[in-house]
């Protein structure tokens, strides 16, 4: 827990300075879906997704779980499960080359978010972040990082973070990663080489640009993008972008 006497002190202090934090990751046509995945997108029903959802180059078979009804156009489908449209690669044009370019941008935003350098915070707590309060900045772990307890990420509407992991990141059951002074979670980037999983119950704050696949599990949920470069997996999980 982080005190109101922190925390006021805190935003008084950067009430009168530009925002803090490193440049903002560019997803370009990226951040038109909440989820976004090359090798597929599974669900065990009922998750609940606001936004859209793409797989490519994987054809429609790739979305499992959703119940799909291809609309009458055949360039998307849609499910009661999401509040939004499901696209994949075998769908009808425009779409296979609209997700071609949004997979490149998921690409390219995984290669500038990891090339970023000159972190403001290296190694911090060799990875076990749990119950730290993380001022905007870019930080770069060389292995895995867990969180163990819940972690706040503290700052104002404009100021950013950029999480560098190494390893893998997972979220322990019941987990929570905690907004606080007004901080977006459009503007955090865990940008992970290896897998990402949000144990049962638990929630994540921010974009999550994957090397390979992220899982959520029962009944977790995650605030904003979940874009893969293998697979998503969810089990009655809720994602909202």
């Amino acid at each position: 827990m982080i005190s109101s006497t922190f925390t006021i002190c805190f935003l008084t202090a950067l009430s009168n300075v530009a925002a803090l934090g490193p440049a903002a990751v560019n997803l370009r046509t990226a951040a038109n879906y909440a989820i976004l995945a090359k090798s597929g997108v599974s669900t065990v029903p009922k998750s609940v997704i606001t936004g859209n959802v793409g797989v490519s180059p994987i054809a429609a078979t790739g979305l499992t779980g959703f119940s799909l009804t291809v609309d009458s156009t055949g360039q998307f489908s849609t499910s009661s499960q999401v509040t939004g449209h499901l696209f994949a690669a075998s769908y009808s044009a425009p779409t296979p080359s609209t997700l071609t370019v949004a997979i490149g941008d998921m690409g390219t935003a995984f290669t500038d978010a990891t090339g970023r350098v000159n972190p403001n915070f290296n190694n911090l707590a060799s990875g076990a972040i749990g119950g730290l309060v993380l001022a905007p900045g870019l930080y770069k772990w060389t292995s895995a990082v867990s969180v163990g307890s819940d972690v706040t990420i503290l700052g104002t509407a404009t100021d950013t973070w950029i999480f560098q992991i190494s390893g893998g990141l997972s979220v322990a059951v019941g987990r929570k990663v905690v907004l606080a002074g007004g901080a977006l979670a459009s503007n955090i980037v865990w940008v992970v080489s290896g897998a990402v999983t949000v144990g049962t119950g638990a929630h994540i704050e921010g974009v999550i640009l994957g090397k390979t696949s992220i899982s959520l599990l029962a009944g977790a949920s995650a605030n904003s993008r979940l874009l893969a470069q293998t697979a998503v997996v969810l089990q009655q999980a809720t994602v909202v972008n």
